[in-house]
């Protein structure tokens, strides 16, 4: 069956909570600013899903239309209490990349802080019952390129067995750390049974098992959404997907 080649959009957050000086990573993201950000797509006529939604719809129609892929990494506890209300309040869902190896811990690879609790069995299982996608982010959040082939299968099919068993479904997509992704880590996340990867700038490796993305950050007014939507459509090539039959 011939790929289709489809532009996809997708927007990659991480925290949603207060924002201090302190955010040297700038992973944080104020309600506040979400909320402008979300209002900022629904007046230009588009809507935020997941990226499972925003695959299925793509196969099926051959373009994305009125959709951008909405993805909040590293499962931080405050994506239920913080991001999944405004995600509600403008009729988005999303897809939330957790941690199984780390539930109820901090993000302590951020050598350089701020320290964030992650979300637990209980917030992921709200998660998935708000409607969100719940997807792997591996097991510990480690660089996979250079890690040994046991741990490599752990961190991919591993964690998914372990999501399968807090959710009672499997998910379809993995998120590599990072963002650093190779062919080796790509067949691996194919080997473990999902149907999609993320990652951020991946360069030749961009398709449907490193999928590009653009980070948004609490700078991000309407101008610079603007901005960024109209470059990443002339930086990033478009995607091939497998059509599908409509249902």
């Amino acid at each position: 069956m011939n790929q289709q080649r489809i532009p996809l959009w997708v927007a990659m957050y991480h925290s949603v909570d207060d924002t201090t000086d302190d955010d040297p990573y700038q992973v944080t993201v104020s309600p506040a600013r979400l909320d402008e950000q979300l209002r900022w797509l629904r007046d230009h006529g588009l809507r935020g899903v997941g990226l499972r939604q925003l695959l299925l719809y793509a196969a099926r129609h051959g373009d994305t239309r009125g959709l951008v892929g909405l993805t909040f990494d590293d499962g931080y506890a405050d994506f239920l209490d913080n991001a999944v209300p405004v995600l509600r309040r403008h009729e988005c869902t999303a897809t939330v990349f957790v941690l199984p190896g780390r539930l109820g811990d901090t993000n302590d690879w951020d050598a350089l802080g701020p320290r964030k609790p992650l979300l637990t069995e209980d917030g992921v299982r709200r998660c998935a019952a708000a409607g969100m996608e719940v997807a792997s982010h591996g097991l510990l959040h480690i660089s996979l390129p250079g890690a040994p082939d046991d741990v490599l299968a752990q961190e991919t099919a591993g964690s998914r067995e372990r999501l399968r068993t807090l959710t009672g479904t499997a998910p379809d997509g993995f998120c590599y750390p990072y963002g650093h992704v190779d062919e080796r880590t790509v067949r691996a996340a194919r080997a473990a049974g999902y149907t999609y990867a993320a990652a951020i700038d991946p360069g030749p490796l961009s398709g449907v098992f490193a999928l590009p993305r653009v980070h948004i950050g609490q700078r991000d007014t309407a101008w610079r959404l603007h901005a960024k939507r109209r470059l990443h459509r002339a930086r990033r090539a478009p995607v091939a997907v497998a059509p599908v039959p409509a249902s």
